[in-house]
């Protein structure tokens, strides 16, 4: 299946390049979330038509994502999570744990933003997670997890 990018899309391609894609890849995921359309002779000339007010929104995508990089630069958030006195967690703390609390810190970050390569955070400590804010833009930021007071 041919399509042409709305957005630049990781491991993929940039605004405008015209790729071959899997039919499910693109009808179930690039063309409802709009970093798609089919590459139909219409589409073509509409999104020509049209490019210069992509690139636009592509610029004030990427640039609206750096600055939420700089204000995550160097954050941190504590945790609170119910643990052994081996510091082993009742339980995990996952994306949406984080995300959470980046939100209730001031910082609005989305459950799909957090990146968990190693899976859930099982263990009471200090880690350091990966979130993706856009195809180009990732930050490093801090999570501190303490056991609960009991």
């Amino acid at each position: 299946m041919k399509v042409i990018l709305l957005q630049k899309v990781a491991n993929l391609g940039a605004l405008g390049d015209q790729v071959s894609v899997k039919p499910g890849f693109g009808r179930n995921f690039l063309i409802p979330y709009g970093k798609a359309v089919p590459a139909t002779a219409d589409n073509i000339a509409a999104f020509e038509a049209k490019r210069a007010d992509y690139e636009a929104k592509a610029a004030a995508i990427f640039a609206a994502a750096s600055d939420r990089k700089q204000a995550l630069e160097g954050a941190s958030v504590t945790i609170n999570a119910n643990a052994s006195a081996e510091g082993k967690l009742f339980g995990s703390v996952g994306a949406r744990d984080i995300a959470e609390a980046f939100t209730a810190a001031g910082h609005k970050l989305e459950k799909s933003e957090v990146i968990m390569g190693e899976g859930p955070i099982r263990r009471t400590g200090e880690f350091e997670v990966t979130v993706h804010l856009h195809a180009d833009v990732e930050t490093k930021v801090g999570v501190n997890v303490v056991p609960e007071a009991a």
